[in-house]
């Protein structure tokens, strides 16, 4: 009889420790044709979601790493719950948590820098971080057990105020300063609201570079709160930090104050489901978008002359909203823009370009 194990090593699933050697930093297959390549991490090509229905394949889905993807055993993985916000510490197995009942959530999950090269392009600021253009975004089903039902069954004490999740990917090192593993607190009231500890994606397991064997899903916050190849989580009766809140994904600049602001959730933003300074033949087009916010969008708006508006439809509505809106194209150079729910036509500056939620200029060439 093949074990457990064996099946999983037959599906590609069971993985070593991840000193057992020296993993690549992004597992899956990274084609040209959907992704750009930012060091450790991935940015999806719209063009390469066009025709795409809602859900974001995982083969398409981007990806950010502070360091490699783990390799992680799922059957002597354990997510431990601990704390002075507790009564109960908890130890579940992958096998225990996937027993608990479930739940699905259809979320995006998009980095706080999504957007961040169009400070320097559209505004002329310099801004640090990965130069990311709009792909650093993603939308998915997931499926896991909800935060609430676990911080309940360790038995939540009401003197608890942050939840620290900790991932189990390598210890990020900077500047030759070591800052452990990626963690970042959630106050206990999101924690309790639709916070998800996810298992599977879009129907499937967690691939490795997506969190396997177990994420978190914050909805509508920034993707550093959504904690990949989840550890632990640490409940508490005092506040928690670490350098993902304190030193990172704060807006720093001349508006803020001198510590900055954190950063939490997201700002609308859209785009369409084009590569930046496509070339299309002239004649009637049907342009093709997305829009997205953290409290859903109602109207989407798009500009082809650079002076009027004119309402696209809705083509499915979710996570994030599919659009479409004919277009004559005539010969020559055109800016195309598209706004959700009136996005502004500048971002506020903040030294780290974090959510940039301004009218993205998109350039386009017909012939």
């Amino acid at each position: 009889m093949i074990s457990r194990r064996g099946v999983l090593v037959a599906a590609g699933l069971t993985m070593l420790p991840s000193r057992a050697f020296a993993a690549p930093s992004i597992v899956k297959p990274l084609p040209a044709t959907d992704f750009v390549l930012h060091g450790t991490n991935a940015e999806t090509r719209w063009e390469a979601l066009r025709g795409v229905d809602h859900l974001t394949p995982i083969s398409k889905f981007f990806v950010r790493n502070h360091t490699s993807t783990p390799s992680l055993d799922p059957v002597s993985w354990r997510l431990q719950i601990h704390g002075s916000g507790i009564s109960r510490p908890l130890s579940l197995s992958l096998r225990e948590l996937q027993a608990l009942p479930s739940c699905e959530v259809e979320a995006v999950i998009e980095c706080a820098g999504n957007g961040r090269s169009f400070f320097a392009s559209q505004q002329g600021q310099t801004v640090a971080g990965t130069p990311w253009q709009l792909g650093a975004i993603g939308n998915a089903r997931w499926r896991g057990v909800s935060l609430r039902l676990l911080l309940r069954l360790a038995g939540l004490r009401r003197s608890a105020v942050d939840v620290l999740p900790v991932g189990l990917d390598a210890e990020y090192v900077t500047g030759g300063v070591n800052l452990g593993r990626v963690r970042r607190p959630l106050p206990v009231d999101k924690a309790l609201d639709d916070v998800l500890v996810a298992y599977e994606m879009n129907g499937s397991p967690l691939p490795p570079d997506h969190g396997f064997p177990a994420r978190l899903v914050v909805p509508g916050w920034v993707g550093i709160a959504s904690i990949k190849w989840l550890g632990s989580l640490e409940v508490s009766a005092s506040p928690l930090h670490s350098p993902w809140d304190t030193q990172y994904y704060r807006l720093l600049g001349p508006t803020y104050p001198v510590d900055g602001t954190v950063v939490t959730t997201q700002v609308a933003k859209s785009a369409f489901e084009l590569a930046l300074n496509a070339t299309l033949p002239a004649g009637r087009q049907v342009l093709t978008g997305r829009s997205w916010s953290p409290v859903g969008v109602r109207r989407v708006e798009v500009s082809t002359d650079g002076r009027t508006w004119r309402l696209a439809t809705p083509v499915s509505r979710g996570a994030w909203t599919r659009w479409q809106i004919p277009w004559q194209a005539t010969p020559g150079a055109h800016v195309l823009r598209v706004r959700a729910d009136g996005q502004p036509e500048s971002a506020p500056y903040n030294t780290q370009g974090y959510l940039f939620g301004a009218v993205v200029r998109h350039p386009v060439t017909v012939v």
